[in-house]
């Protein structure tokens, strides 16, 4: 599936399942939940935090996904093609950061 494919299919499903998109800073509200949720499951898996009962049946792929369906609802309802976006954002990276990581001493 390509981003342009994601973006159609999430706003099908939430003018359809969803019954309409909630406002820009619900959503923000939800992503930040959502992020932190990525948080909670990353601490546990890859840090020093104990698993509590309720964090085993989590799958990081499902709350990575979370993060990405509410991220593709923002940029839906801001009119944000999602797809020239990265494009623009990685050139911004490319042209600015050419050298930089090549250089940082603490990534060799």
């Amino acid at each position: 599936m390509t981003i342009e494919e994601a973006q159609k299919i999430v706003d099908t499903w939430i003018n359809t399942t969803g019954v309409r998109y909630y406002n820009e800073l619900t959503n923000m509200a939800i992503l930040t939940e959502e992020v932190g949720e990525v948080a909670r499951l990353m601490a546990r898996m890859y840090g020093e935090q104990s698993f509590k009962e309720s964090d085993k049946d989590r799958d990081l792929g499902d709350e990575i996904a979370d993060v990405l369906f509410v991220l593709i609802c923002i940029a839906n309802q801001t009119g944000i093609d999602l797809t020239d976006a990265l494009k623009k954002n990685l050139e911004k990276k490319t042209n600015r950061d050419k050298e930089r990581h090549a250089n940082n001493e603490k990534l060799k």
